[in-house]
């Protein structure tokens, strides 16, 4: 299989530690929220806009980065701009009702997977493993569409709820940076 240089998987493939570093920060999101489903409302609102803050820059990042090879970089930063434009939503306004923040989070949660899934088709020839972003694309757009149909479901439930999201997520971000990482080791060995 031929891979050229400027397509996005290289983007993806120079920085596979970003797309790790996100899915572990996704799973402690959620491993956090599972062990503390108690906490106060007002504590979730504040852990979830550090944790879409810091998965938007992470995002936006990875999509700086690679702006010189690939024309469609900007998926990626929209994706990242989104994550940090809830975030900064969630942390400027805390007084927020409950389904002010579930609206907030559904809207993120389908925001980023239908962009996730669009950079997912763009890499469809690029690299092998892209239907694993097509898988964390469909996780965020159903989680958005369930927030948005139930939004009177209790707080616990959401807790629990958000937290699936996060720890589904972020394993298939660990994969596919592992993925990414063998993808960019294939590219060096060919190269030589």
């Amino acid at each position: 299989m031929e891979f050229d240089k400027d397509k996005l998987a290289t983007i993806l493939s120079r920085n596979w530690w970003v797309l790790l570093l996100r899915g572990i920060v996704a799973i402690a999101f959620g491993v956090l929220t599972w062990f503390q489903p108690g906490i106060s409302l007002a504590s979730l609102v504040l852990l979830f806009g550090v944790y879409s803050m810091a998965d938007g820059i992470l995002g936006a990042w990875t999509a700086i980065a690679g702006r010189k090879e690939r024309d469609h970089w900007w998926v990626l930063l929209l994706e990242g701009l989104v994550g940090i434009g809830v975030g900064l939503l969630t942390l400027f306004a805390p007084g927020v009702t409950a389904l002010a923040l579930l609206f907030y989070i559904a809207i993120w949660a389908i925001a980023t997977g239908v962009l996730e899934i669009v950079a997912a088709i763009r890499l469809r020839k690029e690299i092998e493993g892209e239907w694993l972003l097509v898988l964390g694309g469909l996780a965020s757009v159903i989680f958005g569409v369930l927030l948005m149909a139930r939004p009177g479901v209790g707080v616990l439930a959401v807790l629990w709820l958000v937290a699936a999201y996060a720890v589904v997520f972020g394993v298939l971000l660990v994969i596919l940076a592992l993925k990414a990482r063998s993808f960019g080791r294939q590219l060096a060995a060919g190269g030589n």
